[in-house]
């Protein structure tokens, strides 16, 4: 169920972020390295494994609690809570892994959280390898109300886990083939078409400020605003209408793009890169779906929290894993070294909601 948080948001200047292609060239490969030397941990999910995370999920309904990879085997693992949905988990060749607590059971801590703990500079989400919601709380989260969060968590016992993070949560703007609108710069996320016409995606909390896009400060009209939603969500999106037909890539800030031909839904474990004009391609590995973060300006629901590095300005930008599409870019805690806080919205609901694929 979807609801509305509210979380610290500062909205700089919503620089953009990376893949909308403008004008980009070539696809690059894959395995082009990090701009900024970030490591790449986690599992480099295979199109199979994206299948059969959701086909079981779907199928098992309540009887799971998640999956995750395993980062020393690279296993997909799904939590189950009894012995016949493992039988079915394992008849597919994934590891079943029996815990005590159902997406159902997760789920109504979470809605606790929002109903007694709805402050300001938190976030929660689900993380399926420890069958638990792990909550964040920013800086900004004072004494006393750090005091209500853990009453609440208390009264959840071991369900929740909560950590601080250093920074703040910020809706990030700025990005990797920015765009600009409003007196605002964002990142396209990914070119995305219906039949013949043309488009591109970014954050909603960028397509709010403005109708009309540029991919220079100043410069003509490229594209015009067709959709948006924030807060709830974060995503919208852009008709082309200078007559271009930019690639389907994202920019690797090594001279190269990477090609984008799928779109998944992000797995706990798995390795993701942002590409954005802040910090450019980062690396890091997903740690939490289903994540609700409060920003200042409103909450927005089930996005996924990763461990990757952004910077104000990266908002809209593309979270991506080799060819597949993961997710547009929200905002962040901000970064300690290689160690960052970066938020996604799936990008598989935008491109349902406006009936369009990438391509």
């Amino acid at each position: 169920m979807r609801r509305t948080l509210r979380a610290r948001i500062c909205l700089p200047a919503l620089l953009a972020l990376t893949a909308v292609g403008l004008g980009s060239s070539t696809a690059g490969a894959a395995d082009a390295a990090d701009t900024g030397g970030n490591p790449s941990p986690g599992v480099a999910a295979s199109p199979a494994q994206y299948s059969l995370h959701t086909s079981l999920e779907r199928d098992l309904g309540d009887r799971t609690a998640g999956s995750y990879f395993d980062t020393a085997s690279g296993e997909l693992v799904v939590t189950v809570i009894d012995d016949e949905a493992a039988e079915e988990v394992r008849a597919t060749g994934a590891r079943a892994q029996l815990v005590t607590r159902s997406m159902a059971q997760l789920r109504a801590a979470m809605d606790t959280l929002e109903s007694k703990a709805k402050i300001t500079g938190t976030s929660w989400g689900i993380d399926p390898s420890t069958n638990k919601v792990a909550v964040e709380a920013d800086s900004s989260v004072s004494p006393a109300s750090m005091a209500k969060l853990r009453a609440v968590a208390a009264r959840l016992g071991d369900a929740v886990s909560i950590k601080r993070v250093a920074g703040e949560f910020k809706k990030e703007v700025a990005g990797g083939d920015a765009i600009y609108g409003g007196g605002y710069r964002c990142s396209a996320a990914f070119n995305v078409s219906k039949a013949t016409t043309r488009y591109f995606l970014t954050a909603g909390h960028c397509t709010n400020s403005a109708s009309s896009w540029s991919a220079t400060s100043g410069g003509p009209a490229i594209g015009t605003r067709e959709g948006t939603s924030f807060p709830t969500n974060d995503y919208g999106i852009v008709r082309y209408t200078d007559g271009s037909q930019p690639a389907g890539n994202v920019n690797l800030y090594n001279g190269s793009h990477q090609d984008i031909t799928s779109a998944a839904d992000a797995i706990v474990g798995q390795s993701i890169r942002k590409s954005g004009s802040t910090t450019k391609l980062t690396s890091g590995t997903v740690t939490a779906v289903n994540v609700t973060v409060n920003y200042g300006d409103g909450p927005v629901y089930n996005l996924v929290r990763t461990t990757a590095c952004s910077a104000g300005g990266d908002s809209g930008g593309a979270h991506f894993s080799g060819s597949t599409a993961l997710g547009i870019h929200s905002g962040s805690a901000g970064c300690t070294g290689t160690n960052g806080s970066a938020l996604h919205q799936p990008v598989k609901e935008a491109l349902s909601a406006y009936g369009v694929a990438v391509y």
